[in-house]
């Protein structure tokens, strides 16, 4: 059976090996006798998945020991929630607005507590990102949170633009979390979906500094809370098992791949043939973001926005972009 160019903004394509060896061990698991699917998350085996997983993307990511990982569910988007649940410990937040997904988190933190816009470029089509004399921060927020990669209107926060601003930063890096290497410690918690870049969805990562811990009241669900979460190493309650054991296969793959430095290589021209073609087509495909900030699936833009969105992922190999930029170039001539 032939596989198709996998370009889906989410769930995505993940590797090809990765799903392979999902398969292999469907029906049992290491001699285990059954599958990860069917196995007690407080048992040895299960234990051992977990215990790997972390360790690995520890080491992919260069988490420091006072960073805490949590394993948990309800997508980014119950993050929106979560975040100014845990952390606003009443006061405010700062929320840079740069596109959809920091448009929603900020209308959801409004539900929550006393957050404020700190800066906002939806006048401008979220096109770019703010200059700085745009932004009005608070010294005293809780947070400043933003979203370093913006996949529906396609504005990302280099890594050179990410300053301290004497808060901590809160960031959304579902789209492009383990794509490149990242300072960690520049962070107070990153989050992130996992059916981008890690693994299926049902799964989201939070990494949170341990000193944001504890600020959470009581009158949150428990499971909302993240030092209970982390106190019980992501297993208050069951877990999304499966999804763990597929998001250390790809860590373990991420590994094979010269880790973050060596997949952000392969990204960054598969980013220069698909963007060369855009540019090089002479008006018959447009970019609006500005350029500072056949066989095919997915390609279809978001319902908010319409047009074309190809996401090129970490699985998404550089033969898949060459093919899609060639199949670009022929509807071009023809259609030109």
């Amino acid at each position: 059976m032939s596989r198709i160019w996998n370009f889906s903004a989410g769930p995505a394509a993940l590797p090809e090996e990765v799903l392979r060896q999902a398969q292999e061990e469907l029906l049992d698991w290491h001699g285990a006798g059954c599958s990860v699917m069917e196995m007690s998350h407080r048992g040895k085996e299960f234990g051992s998945i977990l215990g790997q997983a972390e360790a690995d993307l520890r080491e992919l990511m260069g988490i420091p020991e006072q960073y805490k990982v949590l394993f948990l569910q309800g997508g980014a988007t119950q993050q929106f929630a979560q975040i100014p649940m845990n952390l606003l410990a009443g006061r405010s937040a700062d929320y840079i607005v740069t596109g959809s997904w920091s448009k929603k988190a900020f209308k959801e933190a409004q539900r929550i507590g006393n957050v404020r816009c700190a800066a906002t470029t939806e006048s401008s089509g979220f096109t770019r990102l703010p200059v700085a004399e745009e932004i009005k921060l608070d010294p005293f927020a809780a947070y400043l949170h933003v979203c370093t990669n913006e996949t529906i209107h396609g504005v990302e926060i280099p890594a050179e633009r990410i300053a301290d601003t004497g808060v901590p930063l809160v960031a959304d890096m579902s789209s492009h979390i383990l794509s490149r290497p990242v300072n960690v410690e520049k962070f107070g918690l990153i989050y992130a979906g996992a059916q981008k870049n890690i693994g299926p969805s049902g799964l989201t990562l939070v990494v949170v500094h341990r000193d944001l811990l504890g600020m959470a009241p009581l009158n949150i669900p428990t499971v909302m809370d993240y030092a209970v979460m982390a106190e019980n190493g992501s297993m208050l309650n069951t877990p999304p098992t499966f999804g763990i054991y597929v998001a250390g296969l790809v860590f373990q793959w991420l590994k094979r791949q010269g880790g973050l430095s060596g997949i952000a290589t392969v990204n960054a021209e598969k980013a220069r043939i698909l963007y060369s073609a855009i540019d090089d087509s002479e008006g018959f495909y447009t970019n609006p973001v500005d350029p500072d900030a056949a066989g095919v699936l997915g390609l279809k833009g978001h319902k908010s926005v319409g047009g074309m969105r190809a996401s090129i992922y970490n699985a998404v190999s550089l033969e898949a972009v060459q093919a899609l930029v060639a199949f670009m170039n022929d509807f071009a001539k023809r259609n030109g």
